[in-house]
């Protein structure tokens, strides 16, 4: 009778442990697409004494289209075109991104891995995000509030605070 009521506290326990440690593991899933909501409206930042940067979020159904323009004293230079939208298959955003200076796209991928950071990399590097050449995280550090910071190997290269100037 003992080894029988051994066995079958060793079953159960075998059969309990698994789901303990599937729930420490496991995470909520991030509603990707609910959390771009955030970034819809203009932003600015300010590089230089007299050259800004107005960032231009435009919803379009829940995807995400934009314009980015650099100003020194009135005059527009560097601008940019982008598109924000979902890819089901890889649970990312896809950014895709033509400047006024180049014909080269720039095709990005990026994740909310909190409610509040938005993390961003080349596609080209989505395979193996600890080896990408560039990243950039956005931290909403309140609804007007958005620092965004440029990682090239590794390194911060620049950290801007971004204001945000129209909803």
């Amino acid at each position: 009778m003992i080894k029988y009521s051994l066995i079958v506290t060793t079953v159960a326990l075998l059969l309990f442990i698994p789901n303990v440690i599937q729930v420490q593991c496991s995470q909520p899933q991030l509603n990707q697409v609910e959390l771009l909501k955030q970034f819809p409206g203009s932003w600015k930042t300010e590089f230089s004494e007299g050259t800004t940067m107005i960032l231009e979020f435009t919803p379009f159904g829940d995807a995400m289209m934009g314009n980015a323009k650099t100003i020194t004293t009135d005059t527009s230079f560097n601008s940019m075109k982008y598109l924000w939208g979902y890819d089901n298959k890889n649970d990312k955003i896809i950014i895709a991104e033509i400047f006024s200076h180049t014909p080269v796209m720039e095709i990005d991928a990026g994740w909310f891995s909190s409610k509040n950071t938005f993390d961003a990399m080349l596609f080209s590097d989505i395979t193996s995000p600890e080896n990408a050449l560039k990243k950039w995280k956005f931290e909403f550090k309140s609804p007007d509030l958005l620092v965004f910071t440029t990682i090239q190997n590794n390194n911060i290269v620049s950290v801007l605070e971004w204001t945000r100037i129209k909803k």
